[in-house]
């Protein structure tokens, strides 16, 4: 499958509020929290604080989305002087294990480098197994000192890949 990625206009953001939502649902981050579904739902939001990129087919269809961001955004919650961070990284459950997802973050990684970040920092949830195997490609390693919880039963790792 082809896969390009490119900055989402206006016109994608009702693709990627559902793709976003069916994504963390499919993959059970949403269980029993309806809050972080709103958030995920609120791309015009996302927009507004960062940038917001859509991974596209042949026919300009959406398959995923990615939220980059720089420090003091609403939005980032890890990165610090020097560094970017992405997040709400979310594939079509349709059009998952097709490299969607590593086509998102890369691009992330580009434009951190672009931008002349040092490091990229993220963080996926404890059970996402999927997600720490792609970040672990790419080159991410784990910084327990970036680890958090947002809410009980939530625990999130951090992630940081040094440009």
């Amino acid at each position: 499958m082809s896969v390009r990625v490119r900055p989402a206009q206006a016109s994608d953001h009702p693709a990627i509020s559902r793709i976003s939502v069916a994504a963390y649902e499919a993959d059970g981050q949403l269980k029993g929290e309806n809050q972080y579904a709103t958030t995920l739902a609120d791309v015009a939001s996302r927009a507004a604080a960062g940038e917001v990129y859509v991974a596209v087919d042949a026919d300009d269809q959406v398959l995923g989305a990615v939220t980059f961001v720089l420090p003091g955004s609403p939005y980032a919650e890890l990165s610090g002087p020097g560094e970017a961070e992405f997040r709400m990284l979310a594939v079509d459950p349709v059009a998952q294990g097709r490299g969607v997802g590593e086509a998102l973050a890369q691009a992330c990684v580009r434009r951190a480098r672009e931008l002349g970040c040092a490091a990229v920092v993220i963080c996926t949830r404890d059970f996402a197994a999927s997600a720490k195997r792609l970040y672990a490609r790419l080159g991410f390693v784990r910084e327990p000192d970036l680890d958090w919880s947002p809410m009980p039963g939530v625990q999130l790792l951090g992630l940081r890949l040094a440009l």
